[in-house]
């Protein structure tokens, strides 16, 4: 009898110990969960430090981890038109520790751009947030005979093809937007693709071509300084930060629209409490003043919206894209 009172207080015990253990299993598992990010996150930009990109990347990630006591480490991963940092944010673990701060061009125009494409947009990344969206401007050099995009236009027709204009590369959303623009308006330019944008600015600026197409946040520091003049913008509007720029619609060009947005993604497969989390501090971060500011400054506006808005906007903008750069007849292997 006593041995079996004792057997059984033995059992009572252990289970009493393997409830105890569980739960504090399950406590521990609830405290990582809610304790996210207890280390750093990194934050891929896919293009060198001092872009547009980058630029757009630390004022957002900054302000997001100063206001919640986070740790946000950017890490410059540029190559291949962009893909290679999406690419490496793609293959990451999918804990929320690496994101990346993607584009137009390496989310919605190289999936059609390159034959093989390492990454899918829509299969491999899990969107998490739209940052910010920029137009594209048309700058010529300071001391540049054309005052006008129609000044432009009058000299392509008179003299096909003589015109230059630079890109930072081939199947980018400027050298796209300004096929689609030749389409619109009937005139022929030159392209001339560089591997970045510090390159074609110091060409332009040196006269050894006639005009540049990039987003202003990249050429704003330019136009500002007086080396560069802008001619027009491709937003709706006209940009807060450029307003006497006119738009290529209120130059001639009706309903002529291509912008380019930034947004911040993670390998698919990231849990959903953690994307909702990060879209929670991102989308508060852009509703603070000062980073409205400090975008406008760069020729960006603010977006923010859910992860789901997000991933609409990639599909939609690969199909919108795909047909130009099918028409563009542009490719990289």
């Amino acid at each position: 009898m006593n041995l079996f009172h004792a057997g059984g207080a033995s059992r009572r015990l252990a289970i009493a110990a393997t409830l105890v253990a569980a739960g504090a299993s399950l406590m521990a598992g609830s405290a990582l969960a809610q304790a996210y990010p207890w280390r750093p996150i990194k934050l891929i930009v896919p293009f060198p430090a001092g872009g547009g990109t980058d630029l757009i990347a630390r004022e957002v990630a900054n302000k997001v981890a100063t206001s919640n006591g986070w740790s946000i480490i950017i890490d410059n991963k540029p190559g291949s038109g962009g893909n290679l940092g999406v690419d490496a944010a793609a293959k990451a673990t999918p804990d929320g520790y690496t994101l990346v701060l993607g584009q137009t061009s390496n989310l919605a125009i190289n999936p059609t751009l390159y034959a093989k494409l390492p990454y899918s947009p829509e299969k491999d990344l899990a969107p998490v947030v739209l940052v910010a969206s920029a137009p594209l401007a048309l700058v010529v050099a300071a001391d540049s005979p054309y005052k006008s995009l129609a000044d432009v236009v009058a000299a392509a027709k008179a003299k096909p093809e003589t015109l230059n204009y630079a890109s930072s590369g081939s199947g980018t959303v400027a050298h796209l937007a300004t096929e689609l623009f030749q389409k619109t308006s009937g005139v022929r330019f030159t392209h001339v693709p560089y591997k970045g944008a510090a390159q074609g600015s110091t060409d332009l600026i040196g006269g050894q071509i006639q005009m540049y197409m990039s987003s202003v946040p990249t050429l704003i520091g330019y136009i500002k300084n007086g080396k560069m003049r802008a001619i027009a913008v491709t937003s709706p509007k006209r940009t807060a930060d450029l307003p006497s720029v006119p738009t290529v619609a209120e130059s001639g060009y009706k309903g002529f629209e291509a912008v380019t947005w930034f947004g911040i993604a993670g390998p698919d497969g990231m849990p959903k409490d953690v994307i909702a989390k990060l879209n929670a501090a991102f989308n508060k971060a852009l509703q603070d003043p000062e980073v409205k500011k400090k975008l406008a400054s760069q020729g960006a506006d603010v977006l923010g919206g859910t992860p789901e808005q997000f991933g609409a906007l990639i599909r939609s903008d690969i199909v919108r894209w795909g047909q130009v750069v099918k028409e563009s007849g542009a490719k990289v292997d």
